[in-house]
């Protein structure tokens, strides 16, 4: 697949171009660093997209490689689904996939190398005590009492912590810096921490691993990387990803910052993510009203609309929050030209028409994608009894109401025009179960030999011949489009929607659905864009709504652009 990011320069495009004029680099070499510690979400696409592009449009390369530093929340598992949901979006690292764990012994050799330097320490105070040594950003921060320990016996402590003869968290490995400077981070920040813990490629190998903030710049550098881009809150580690690179004179990557992605109605944090899953609000990662990016291909996404809208809402130097109106655009409109239509009644009113032969069926005509006219068509069965959907029918029709109701006639989809002309109700309840119709057989295809009009053409379903289906009908996971930012007393999970899933048991398809695999999508004409789910079943297909038919995006703009003009 090739791409690149369209429209104007951004800010990032010009910095690398300004490089390559000025000759800082030869070409462009970036990467996509996850940890594997969670499944990536639609956040991390922006960075996949973003990363990936700026190779391909330079010509030049991007690595996928793992940040394992953290033994202790990182898996295997989450390596693999990391890599399936990159070739997912449609990118290919080919044989540029590394972990930080490759390059260990180096950042270990070259920790050794700034101890020798003078540049680093090994300090005792506790993870708490180095805390409140740090200061604050009005007052600096106090030098630890073992900041000026001889290289040598740093030297040996050192080793001594990478044998393990010292209790996890007992001792740490830090930088030499500054503890008065302005930036936090340059207060002797910690660049390595034991922890008695099997790590899920080195095993048991080391006790001792480097911080982030340690291995980052210098990760990048062995790579040689060219522009690591990375998002806004690591702008202010900038300073001492510099200094590290300075102190050890090695190939020096510019680091450039950008806006992380935020939705509405969504919350991206790993942790909060974790927390619906393990507390069973969803189903599990890959629950469809999640943002990862498992959800949103269980629930029907495709990797086109989300890199069409990663490029659509570009990048940016200052955080913002961007509508899901638009991201259900990008779906909709990406839908629009590839799925096939079919017909479907998910809540089924039986519709007879009472003067059309019992045994008869006829097979009709359908267009199976009107946006693409190599789609061609399919035949549909068409009898004497037929589902329609109950919105369809009113006993008693409100203003502007133009579907079916007693004495009205409507069109039927592909087939003929029908007119109500009997109701039947359940005695017990005294809800209509039942419509009968008569039908004009002048009318086959829809229009009427004598010119007459109806003003409401209907879906409908074949009773004889339907699939028998189950239908999740998906709606915002949160009621507050900002559930990040919580009232006192109160946690995100006070604004999930008790409505973000409705189940529809007893749904109706037409039978060319039949045998359909798991990711399927279809546009259920009138209802909207729905998806095959893994559930399903040779007995009975489950199908998960993608998106529904009404684009909000209009409105959102038009508000917003309200908003901007007031």
């Amino acid at each position: 697949m090739s791409e690149h990011i369209s429209g104007g320069k951004n800010f990032i495009q010009q910095i690398i171009e300004q490089d390559l004029a000025q000759g800082r680099f030869q070409g462009v070499h970036t990467r996509f660093p996850p940890e594997p510690n969670g499944y990536l979400h639609i956040g991390h696409a922006k960075a996949i997209v973003l990363n990936f592009s700026l190779a391909q449009q330079y010509g030049g390369k991007c690595n996928l490689r793992m940040d394992d530093t953290n033994p202790l929340t990182e898996s295997t598992e989450y390596v693999e689904a990391i890599k399936e949901d990159v070739r997912w979006l449609g990118y290919d690292w080919e044989d540029r996939f590394y972990y930080a764990s490759d390059y260990f012994e180096q950042l270990y050799q070259w920790a050794v190398e700034l101890i020798k330097k003078g540049k680093a320490y090994v300090c005792d105070l506790s993870p708490e005590e180095i805390r409140q040594y740090r200061g604050t950003l009005t007052t600096p921060g106090r030098e630890s009492p073992w900041r000026n320990r001889s290289v040598e016996e740093n030297l040996e402590l050192f080793e001594r912590m990478r044998r393990g003869e010292f209790p996890e968290g007992s001792r740490t490995l830090r930088a030499k810096i500054d503890m008065a400077h302005p930036n936090l981070n340059m207060r002797d920040p910690v660049m390595y921490r034991i922890l008695h813990a099997p790590h899920h490629r080195t095993g048991t190998k080391w006790c001792i691993y480097p911080t982030y903030d340690w291995a980052h710049g210098q990760c990048d550098s062995i790579e040689g990387i060219t522009h690591s881009i990375c998002t806004l809150e690591f702008e202010n580690h900038r300073p001492l990803y510099d200094w590290f690179l300075d102190q050890l004179g090695v190939h020096h990557p510019r680091q450039i910052e950008f806006a992380r992605l935020n939705l509405t109605y969504t919350v991206m944090s790993k942790r909060k993510l974790l927390q619906l899953v393990q507390e069973g609000h969803v189903r599990g990662w890959d629950d469809p009203r999640m943002p990862t990016l498992r959800g949103l291909r269980r629930r029907g996404y495709t990797p086109e609309a989300i890199r069409n809208f990663c490029h659509t809402i570009g990048v940016a130097k200052f955080n913002s929050t961007v509508d899901l109106a638009l991201l259900e655009h990008c779906v909709r409109e990406h839908l629009n030209k590839v799925a096939p239509r079919v017909m479907a009644v998910l809540r089924p009113l039986k519709l007879v028409i009472v003067n059309y032969p019992e045994d008869k069926v006829e097979y009709l005509e359908a267009i199976n994608n009107p946006e693409d006219p190599q789609a061609g068509t399919r035949p549909v069965p068409f009898c004497r009894e037929l589902y329609i959907e109950q919105d369809d029918f009113r006993l008693e029709p409100p203003p502007k109401y133009y579907r079916l109701a007693p004495g009205r006639e409507v069109r039927l989809r592909y087939a003929y025009f029908v007119k109500c002309v009997e109701v039947v109700r359940d005695p017990a309840t005294d809800q209509v179960v039942e419509v009968r119709c008569t039908y004009d057989p002048n009318t086959r295809g829809g229009a009427a030999p004598d010119g007459r009009k109806v003003k409401a053409t209907l879906h409908w379903v074949s009773a004889r011949h339907a699939i028998r289906a189950q239908v999740r009908l998906y709606n915002h996971l949160f009621t507050k489009p900002d559930p990040e930012n919580v009232e006192e007393g109160k946690t995100f999970l006070d604004y999930l929607n008790p409505n973000s899933l409705e189940v529809l048991p007893e749904c109706f398809i037409e039978p060319s659905v039949q045998g359909a695999q798991p990711g399927t999508r279809y546009q259920f004409e009138r209802l909207g864009y729905f998806c095959v789910d893994p559930d399903s079943t040779p007995e009975k297909l489950v199908f998960n709504r993608t998106v529904s038919l009404k684009d909000t995006w209009a409105k959102v703009q038009k508000r917003l652009q309200q908003q901007s003009a007031g």
